[in-house]
């Protein structure tokens, strides 16, 4: 969709950032009004388009999109976010300090954190604002394959707001 149409105000009604002013919401024929946000939370993984980290390594920063993550299922995360060379090339590897506001990373890396973080999840759902905007074409093709094939493995759902239609990740073969 084009600037301004909605598209990231659609993610944040999703979860419940705010509810709508009138109308419903519904998944799975549940209107989100009449659960509670954590466990509507709960089974969302999100990417915002300003993606928030904090001032603590990438892998705590990771970690927080599900704090009983384990090591494993963390590096599977980084992994499949395509931040494995760039975490094993850093002096301090997974423990590297990324700066208030991820200050020390550039955008695609912070994007791809940000990935990996609401794939640590394992959500039923995935919301993602943008999520391929600051990457390049290369980085770009492999996370669309990686996503297609965790749609595809998870049986998951997968909502992508984009104003690049090639951004967007089709999920057909």
């Amino acid at each position: 969709g084009a600037s301004g149409a909605g598209k990231s105000s659609l993610v944040k009604l999703l979860f419940r950032f705010y509810d709508p002013s009138t109308g419903s919401i519904s998944i799975d024929g549940q209107n989100i009004a009449e659960v509670s946000q954590q466990s509507l939370r709960k089974v969302i993984g999100i990417v915002p388009q300003d993606t928030v980290l904090f001032n603590d390594s990438i892998v705590e920063n990771i970690r927080y999109g599900s704090t009983s993550a384990n090591d494993q299922e963390v590096d599977q995360a980084i992994q499949l976010a395509h931040l494995k060379a760039f975490v094993d090339d850093l002096p301090e590897g997974v423990e590297t300090r990324v700066g208030e506001r991820g200050l020390k990373l550039s955008g695609g890396e912070k994007q791809r954190v940000a990935i990996a973080r609401a794939l640590v999840r394992q959500p039923s759902m995935f919301l993602l604002d943008e999520p391929l905007s600051a990457l390049d074409l290369k980085l770009r093709e492999g996370l669309r394959s990686e996503l297609r094939q965790i749609h595809r493995e998870q049986n998951s759902t997968m909502l992508y707001a984009t104003h690049d239609y090639h951004g967007a990740i089709s999920i057909a073969d």
